[in-house]
């Protein structure tokens, strides 16, 4: 058995394009602002991506560089400026925050209604209740990539490695929406390759290069792998090992390649779905785009 390999990377291009489609019907200009605490390269790199794929979909993108010595006062005014500002619709301040400030202080800060990384505690608890309005980026590319691989969701055992807030709450979350039946597996998990044999559908995001084998996956299973780790060559792996799980998986997701470009793909659209919610003016009342 050879998987079926899923294009992150195509998958992405279309849900860009949706986005630009249906924001060149709107009245106005989607505004994203994008905050950035101090000169961290990555943190530098993954703004500048962003920036040119909003430009791209139409989305109006301000970039707010704040030095690395910025007070956790001074950056929080600056939020309370841009939830105010009528224009801007999305906020994203990007992570890492330098030691001085409170990550979480400047999360609940956003307004949730601008909250496009779908990190502040209003919309977490929407999505824990089965109401998604923002939802974090990442585990809203994995349905879509879920979706794209026609992987049957309702009734299928889903295995989450990891339990970060970031990636594996909120994807077991939406998962369990989708009428799954979902472990959440970590650190702590007795006999994680037995847990990850019983598995239909493997998130795997704990960043371990390669920890989960071939042998770990169940025959046929879909794996996604959101782990993104370089090696001391250079070269960037996931959290499963590839070639192995290949052999043994229905679909599998590529590292890089996989949902790497989902992330920004999907952030592209909470910014537009936040400014219809917002601003009203589109046809479809708000729904997501993808299919």
């Amino acid at each position: 058995m050879t998987a079926q390999i899923i294009d992150g990377k195509a998958i992405a291009a279309t849900l860009r394009a949706k986005v630009a489609e249906q924001t060149a019907a709107l009245p106005y200009r989607p505004g994203l602002a994008v905050v950035l605490v101090g000169d961290n390269p990555a943190s530098a790199t993954y703004v500048r991506s962003k920036d040119r794929a909003a430009h791209a979909c139409g989305i109006a993108v301000r970039t707010i560089s704040l030095p690395a010595d910025t007070t956790e006062a001074w950056l929080l005014a600056e939020i309370g400026g841009l939830n105010a500002d009528p224009a801007v619709d999305g906020i994203l301040v990007q992570l890492p925050l330098p030691a001085q400030i409170d990550a979480q202080t400047v999360v609940e800060a956003v307004d949730p209604a601008k909250d496009v990384d779908g990190f502040h505690p209003v919309n977490v608890g929407l999505l824990a209740a089965g109401r998604p309005n923002l939802v974090p980026c990442t585990p809203l590319g994995i349905m879509m990539l879920l979706q794209a691989a026609g992987t049957v969701l309702s009734g299928a055992r889903a295995l989450v490695l990891g339990r970060s807030a970031i990636v594996g709450r909120p994807t077991a979350a939406l998962l369990l929406a989708a009428n799954a039946t979902v472990t959440v597996a970590h650190s702590r998990t007795t006999d994680l390759p037995a847990e990850c044999r019983r598995a239909d559908i493997l998130v795997a995001a704990i960043g371990q290069p390669r920890m989960v084998r071939g042998d770990w996956i169940a025959p046929g299973a879909t794996v996604i792998d959101v782990g993104i780790n370089r090696l001391a060559d250079g070269s960037l792996v996931g959290d499963v090992a590839y070639d192995e799980a290949l052999e043994r998986s229905g679909a599998i997701t590529p590292v890089p390649g996989g949902v790497g470009p989902m992330t920004i793909a999907c952030l592209l659209e909470n910014t537009l779905r936040a400014a219809i919610r917002r601003r009203g003016g589109a046809s479809d009342g708000g729904k997501r785009c993808a299919t």
